[in-house]
């Protein structure tokens, strides 16, 4: 240790009589470290950091599979009140499973009316997580009880914005829906469960709810057992699921179900988003050590008549290795400490990207860990980056270094071959993250192209939250929706406007079986499914989605006419593909009013995404000829408001609240934006996974067009001679930059040919990220060599340029 620290003493006095050069290595190892510190605290705190709760690895997810027929491609679907309730009664496996669901609640009597977001759980959900309220009490047994439902327990961040972090909320009442509530207790702060829930009420399930098989609205959460693995639960599971599909054929044949990990279920689709952009940080890294290599290598071969008195004098070679590699661990250490800097801004532009993607939100900060992480990888970088001079500089020939009249000018191989091999490295790992950024890049250029099957321009969009408790009937709640539209185009510059109630590119809505008219009879789980939205007349217009055959909804498709309803042109192709399906009729299972008229075909609307291929399958009902509630009635509902304007959107934002609070003042407006920005942000995880990708291959280039620059440019100063020579004996300024151009050229090509190599084989990592792209894309592979080797050549002019400045006589006096 006494060794150690005299060695980092010299290499501090060493680094202080070379400023240039220490900068130049501490920023260089600082960006690679800082992106590594950066991308680590994401996945540390989304992917490695245990749950909020008490033995995570013991909580799961329990969903339904759905029929593979009806529902091709999905794995995971909603579960059904009754098929829950003999999970737990029939389950040996776990400790307690709990239901969940959403609602949206009107939270006034506090200023403008607000809507919040309910998680509504059964009376034990607390205890299945273990998770104790900070003040007051959670759900007592019981109260998910028809008529004891009135409590309401209080999410940390809701109690601290609305009521001030008040400790005597306990027990004080609310107004959600118009109906008072009691507060029983406020929860932890990092407690997000189910995701994006503000506030939680009791599940009161009626008896003819809970005996609904048919209908899937809800989650469901389970702790295993003591001993008991995820195999196990999900052989239990399985068996159950065929037991139930024996007892109820109609409702329950080829449903099963899946047990998954709360984590996992929890991170989604982010984690292989991470686990890329994480490799895309090491390989930054590893470019940051090629090239701090390169300049201590060139730096150090200059020492080596000190290193050869050092030999001479006694040091071993351990000593001579120990004295190099502290130089370069304390370069690193710099290093890592500016790269906690440039990390501690990272992460908050990284954290306020992955906000919205994320189920939950972690929390992304530098702690123990992640400081921890940094000092390992500053310490990793340190020895990388100065092994290679090292070593060069451990196999020393005495007699060699020591012999005089060396002059500076003096031809010197020591090393190449090491630098063209770092060289090597950095063009072949920067060409790799680069085709990485451009296969991005292009997948989402192709996607903004994509038709949405409507017209996003001047429309603007709000969500309505309707209480079903404020207007329990469809009339009263069509009535309400037809009022408020009536108002909105009175507006001046309002040319249409309708609801629906599923936003399109956003996913969600109802999937429904249906039965078609002529067909033989099917049960219901052999029926085939379909997205059922419900709309108003001027929806299609508001968007401009075409009517290709047929008519549009209008005023006389209202209550007590005859049933009405419009399908897409992939649910005409899937059911009637050599007929005209104009006339024919469809019952919808779980809205059996008898069957419906198909009366007009309209375009297909990416419902689901831009990214979704195959479109979907769907069909439009009247809101004016709903019969049965919107969601059963028990909980509140929601509308999507659509307005399209001949002038600029946002300027109709007030007048628009203002129409609808005529007809209700208590009802909020609520994630009010334009149907631009609804796109834009159906893109923005791959917006947000291109950038950082294209920032960290940016990064890789800069950093692999100076490791060239700085091996060229200490070849032109080592071969001063040589050139001076040549172009004394008739050499001219071409051949001298042809001589210099190749030998940097030399290097870049063989990285390109090795980075195309290990870019298409991972290709296939990057398959789920990129869309209309192939991983081995041509024009990518292509146009990304092009711009390496163009990076290169311009890297390799520099040096050449210098190279031809000199001056042979001078040169030869010199010597």
């Amino acid at each position: 240790m006494g060794n150690l620290a005299q060695d980092l003493r010299y290499s501090l006095r060493v680094l202080l009589k070379s400023p240039g050069f220490a900068a130049i290595a501490v920023i260089v190892l600082a960006l690679g470290i800082g992106a590594n510190t950066a991308i680590f605290s994401v996945v540390n705190a989304v992917l490695l950091r245990p749950l909020p709760y008490q033995d995570p690895g013991k909580l799961v997810q329990v969903w339904h599979v759905p029929p593979p027929k009806s529902f091709p491609g999905i794995t995971q679907f909603a579960v059904s009140a009754a098929n829950y309730l003999d999970w737990r009664d029939q389950n040996h496996v776990f400790e307690q499973l709990a239901i969940y669901s959403y609602s949206n609640l009107n939270l006034s009597g506090k200023g403008q009316p607000e809507s919040l977001t309910s998680g509504v759980v059964s009376s034990n959900f607390f205890s299945v997580l273990q998770v104790q309220p900070l003040l007051g009490r959670a759900f007592a047994p019981g109260e998910d009880q028809p008529g004891r439902a009135n409590t309401v327990v209080l999410s940390h961040a809701f109690w601290r914005e609305h009521f001030g972090s008040d400790r005597h909320i306990v027990g004080q009442s609310i107004t959600l829906n118009q109906q008072s509530y009691t507060v029983a207790g406020v929860m932890p702060a990092r407690f997000e469960m189910p995701p994006s829930a503000q506030i939680w009420t009791p599940m009161a399930l009626t008896d003819k709810e809970k005996a609904v098989r048919g209908e899937h609205h809800f989650g469901v959460i389970g702790r295993l057992k003591p001993g008991v693995n995820l195999n196990q639960a999900q052989a239990e599971m399985t068996t159950i699921s065929s037991r139930l599909e024996q007892q109820y054929p109609t409702d329950d044949k080829g449903w099963g179900a899946v047990v998954v990990p709360l984590r996992e279920q929890l991170v989604g689709d982010v984690r292989p988003a991470l686990l890329v952009l994480l490799g895309a940080v090491a390989f930054v890294l590893l470019i940051a050590c090629a090239n701090v290599a390169n300049l201590m290598l060139a730096k150090t071969l200059g020492r080596r008549k000190e290193i050869a008195i050092r030999s001479a004098l006694g040091a071993s070679r351990f000593r001579v290795l120990q004295q190099i590699l502290s130089e370069s661990v304390l370069i690193a250490l710099m290093g890592g400490i500016l790269g906690l800097i440039i990390a501690h801004f990272g992460v908050q532009l990284i954290s306020a990207f992955l906000a919205n993607q994320l189920t939950q939100s972690p929390d992304i900060s530098l702690d123990l860990w992640v400081l921890g992480f940094t000092l390992a990888v500053s310490i990793l970088t340190g020895v990388l980056a100065g092994l290679a001079p090292a070593l060069r500089l451990s196999k020393t020939d005495l007699n060699e270094a020591l012999k005089q009249g060396l002059s500076r000018t003096d031809a010197d191989s020591g090393g190449t071959r090491t630098r063209g091999f770092l060289v090597v490295s950095e063009v072949a790992l920067s060409l790799m993250l680069l085709i990485g950024a451009g296969l991005m890049i292009r997948s989402l250029w192709l996607l903004r192209s994509v038709d949405p099957g409507l017209s996003p321009d001047n429309v603007l969009t709000m969500r309505v939250g309707v209480p079903s408790t404020r207007f329990p009937s469809p009339l009263q709640q069509s009535n309400f929706f037809n009022e408020a539209l009536q108002r909105i185009r009175a507006l001046p510059g309002v040319e249409s406007a309708g609801v629906i109630d599923a936003l399109p590119l956003n996913g969600g809505g109802s999937i429904q079986p249906i039965a078609i008219e002529g067909r033989p009879a099917q049960q219901m789980a052999d029926q085939p499914e379909v997205a059922v939205r419900i709309t108003s007349p001027a929806y299609f217009h508001a968007l401009r989605i075409p009517l290709l055959r047929g008519r549009n909804f209008n005023d006389s498709d209202a209550a007590g006419a005859p049933m009405a309803i419009l399908i897409s042109e992939s649910m005409a192709k899937r059911f009637w593909p050599n007929e005209n399906p104009i006339g024919k009729h469809v019952t919808l299972t779980f809205l059996p009013d008898g069957p419906r008229e198909i009366v007009g075909i309209v375009g297909d609307v990416k419902d689901d995404g831009l990214d979704v291929v195959d479109p979907v399958a769907t069909l439009y009902t009247p809101l004016a000829q709903l019969s049965t509630p919107l969601l059963g009635g028990w909980t509140s509902f929601s509308m999507w408001l659509l307005v399209h304007t001949n002038s600029t959107p946002s300027s109709l934002t007030s007048a628009v609240t203002s129409a609808v609070h005529q007809v209700d003042s208590e009802l909020p407006l609520l994630q009010t934006r334009t149907m631009q920005d609804v796109i834009a942000e159906s893109l923005s995880q791959r917006r947000f996974n291109m950038l950082l990708l294209a920032v960290f291959a940016g990064l890789a280039l800069l950093l692999a067009a100076i490791g060239i620059y700085s091996v060229l440019a200490y070849s032109v100063k080592r071969r001063v001679r040589e050139i001076g020579i040549r172009m004394a004996l008739g050499a001219q300024v071409r051949d001298v930059l042809r001589l210099i151009v190749i030998e940097g050229m030399r290097p870049t090509l063989i990285g390109v040919a090795i980075g195309l190599a290990g870019a298409l084989a991972l290709g296939r990592v990057l398959a789920n990220l990129i869309y209309g792209v192939k991983p081995a894309d041509p024009i990518t592979f292509g146009a990304v060599s092009v711009l390496l080797a163009g990076v290169g050549l311009f890297a390799s002019l520099v040096p050449a340029y210098r190279a031809t400045r000199v001056e042979p006589m001078k040169t030869l006096r010199d010597e």
